[in-house]
């Protein structure tokens, strides 16, 4: 990668992250440790340990937000509440991938059988993406979806609904479900409303 490259990729990763400065932030600090990375000559590699270094603690351990420098990302990554992004150093994400708080992406069985995301992937929040899949461009994944097979381009994953059981409780105090609540608290009836 050169500086002209490197100038190219942040830039357009700062245009798509624009009113999210903790997200530029990041992406600023992986794009610049993936640059000094990348070079061979000793000054470099020095400011990578440095840089690199710093990257690390900034979005691993103080936002927990777990990007490998490795990772290889596309320009214009997009990254919206970063809380619990964990991806695996051998993921291959295209460009203008969208990642929402707790996506991981990562290896099923062996360290390198991880997924390839395609170019204008939007993934939900708590979605995981997991094994050597392909996700195909412009694919669109929900919230809490777990993927292990391909998804053609221009998919959508999502997950049905889920399923609402009533409590021990409410079934000793032979009552409906529908009238219980949480906390136990009758729900007011949809006249009062």
């Amino acid at each position: 990668m050169n500086l002209r490259q490197w100038l190219k990729t942040y830039t357009l990763d700062l245009r798509a992250n624009s009113g999210y400065p903790k997200s530029q932030a990041v992406l600023f600090g992986l794009r610049s440790a993936q640059y000094l990375k990348s070079k061979s000559n000793p000054l470099a590699r020095i400011a990578y340990i440095l840089v690199g270094g710093f990257y690390k603690l900034s979005s691993e351990w103080i936002l927990g937000i777990e990007i490998p420098v490795s990772t290889q990302i596309g320009p214009g990554l997009r990254i919206r509440h970063g809380v619990g992004i964990v991806l695996s150093p051998h993921a291959v994400l295209g460009r203008n991938v969208l990642l929402r708080q707790g996506v991981t992406i990562g290896n099923r069985r062996t360290l390198t059988d991880c997924p390839i995301v395609g170019d204008d992937v939007e993934i939900g929040a708590s979605a995981s993406l997991i094994g050597p899949i392909v996700i195909g461009t412009r694919a669109r994944i929900g919230a809490g979806v777990v993927l292990i097979e391909d998804m053609p381009d221009y998919a959508v994953a999502y997950t049905t609904g889920v399923v609402v059981r009533a409590g021990r409780a409410a079934l000793q105090a032979d009552e409906p479900v529908s009238k219980k609540g949480a906390l136990g608290l009758t729900a007011p009836s949809p006249d009062a409303i």
